[in-house]
């Protein structure tokens, strides 16, 4: 259950890091709410999650999750440029997401 809220956690800091981006520094009302809305869940749930897990894995899958997620949003949502070397490192997050989340343990 613990792995599950990072899983989400990691999503949720997608959506911050997405509505920051939308929120023009923090001028358009609707994405700032929105980025805080989503910071303070992926917050509160990584909080969760430590409560069972290592930090150190734990971080690492969320951090991970997030910057994979926000890359292929732009990428597809944003015209952000895509690259082959972009898509490639992507999928080298992703498998040092799942490898860390294979290995970490839960006390």
């Amino acid at each position: 259950m613990a792995w599950l809220l990072v899983v989400v956690a990691g999503i949720l800091e997608t959506g911050f890091a997405v509505c920051l981006k939308l929120s023009h520094g923090f001028t358009r009302l609707g994405p700032t709410i929105a980025f805080a809305a989503f910071a303070l869940g992926s917050f509160g749930l990584l909080t969760l999650s430590l409560k069972k897990l290592d930090v150190g894995p734990a971080y690492a899958v969320w951090t991970g999750i997030g910057a994979a997620g926000t890359a292929i949003y732009g990428m597809v949502f944003l015209d952000d440029v895509v690259s082959t070397l972009k898509l490639v490192s992507i999928s080298l997050v992703i498998v040092g997401v799942i490898g860390l989340q294979i290995s970490g343990s839960a006390h």
